[in-house]
């Protein structure tokens, strides 16, 4: 099992205090699992004594569970047996309780109880739990596997086939259990992705045209990591007789963000200051996702995968991301954090000094002196012009 030890990390110092830990995440990233390694920490390290109360929402035996007075009296009864002892509760999937916010609410006012819970879609915080619990409650986001988590889970080391099957099957963590073997490996991310969009996409917002969904999310993932905007889809579906608005595409992309599906990148004019208002670009939440629901290829996409990789990365480190543009030039990412700056182009190969200059002539022209790097496939140092160049793998590993 993988310890997703920076998580853990981050919850610590909030263990046994009256904020509610939300633990939020795509379906299947493991949110249940890092639930009992929190709990394993409480009972090992901090409170041996502890009383544990775990309740999985998302499963058919605890339907009963899923309206809001049921799921209250259980909680209260369990708090009244030990009054004088901390209780920890962890609610997974706790979205699924029609008015949990304000059950939640009112066990985290209970001086015995320590909340935890867990969600796959976004908006859980930004709505009445932010209006109930302002103030009190943190949110911690988890992904799929990074490489390293990746590398632990399937027993690899860092080498060139084993960042292949990273960019093939992506960081789910089920699938080590299944040895990332091709056609199971496929056919479980397809059943993931159908999940996601069934559960927490179609049915939470009250989706209709399933099909126009399925077409306008495989668009994004055939096209993760390129510039369009919503009327370059509408053109597109209406090519396949599919007529629909752009603002139902905008609706349904934001629909598949609050999932965790998609993430949306803006673009930041570098000289003017300014966000640009006209084509952002896209990155699904994990490259098996992706390549198990589009007419995927290793080879074509692989300047997308090795973006998609890098983009989560260090969104998973706590930057905030956007996409430069300096004049006619792009910048792939330009990552912020606590003030500070660090712009990235990542690249396959760079074979030739007419490849070379155009990866690293974007960056030239950036009007600053925070950290510059370029990220490829070489193994040969290409740093120059105090810009610096690593080898990709080796810097997801950093």
């Amino acid at each position: 099992m993988v310890i997703r030890r920076k998580v853990i990390e981050d919850v610590r110092p909030f263990i046994g205090t009256d904020v509610i830990k939300v633990i939020t995440g795509i379906r299947r990233c493991g949110k249940s699992v890092l639930m009992s390694q929190i709990r394993d920490v409480i009972v090992s390290e901090i409170d041996k004594n502890a009383s544990v109360f775990y309740l999985d929402l998302d499963d058919e035996a605890n339907a009963r569970y899923l309206k809001a007075g049921v799921l209250f009296k259980e909680l209260t009864s369990i708090l009244d047996k030990r009054p004088n002892r901390k209780t920890y509760i962890f609610l997974d999937e706790v979205h699924d309780v029609e008015g949990w916010e304000k059950t939640v609410n009112s066990i985290r006012k209970r001086k015995n109880a320590d909340v935890y819970i867990t969600g796959s879609n976004s908006k859980m915080l930004s709505g009445e739990l932010a209006t109930y619990l302002t103030g009190r409650y943190v949110e911690f986001s988890l992904t799929p596997f990074s490489y390293r988590e990746f590398l632990e889970a399937s027993g690899s080391s860092n080498g060139e086939e084993a960042f292949r099957r990273y960019l093939e099957f992506g960081g789910m963590p089920f699938l080590s259990e299944i040895g990332y073997r091709e056609i199971p490996s496929m056919r479980y991310l397809r059943d993931v992705y159908g999940a996601i969009l069934l559960k927490d996409i179609v049915r939470r917002k009250a989706i209709r045209d399933v099909d126009l969904l399925e077409r306008i999310v495989r668009f994004v993932m055939t096209e993760t990591g390129h510039v369009f905007s919503a009327r370059r889809i509408v053109e597109f579906l209406k090519n396949e007789r599919c007529v629909t608005a752009p603002s139902t595409v905008l609706n349904y992309l934001k629909a598949c963000e609050e999932a965790f599906l998609l993430s949306k990148v803006e673009r930041e004019d570098l000289i003017g200051k300014r966000v640009l208002s006209v084509d952002e670009k896209y990155y699904a939440a994990d490259t098996g996702l992706r390549n198990a629901n589009v007419a995927a290829s290793l080879q074509r996409d692989i300047d997308q995968l090795l973006e998609t990789v890098v983009f989560a990365e260090m969104v998973r480190r706590g930057y905030n991301v956007t996409i430069g543009r300096v004049k006619e030039k792009e910048v792939d990412f330009v990552c912020e954090k606590d003030g500070g700056r660090l712009y990235l182009q990542v690249a396959y190969l760079m074979p030739t000094e007419e490849t070379r200059e155009r990866e690293f002539s974007a960056l030239m022209r950036v009007p600053d002196q925070y950290d510059k790097l370029v990220l490829s496939m070489d193994r040969f140092d290409f740093s120059a012009g105090g810009i610096r160049h690593r080898y990709l793998p080796d810097f997801l590993l950093a």
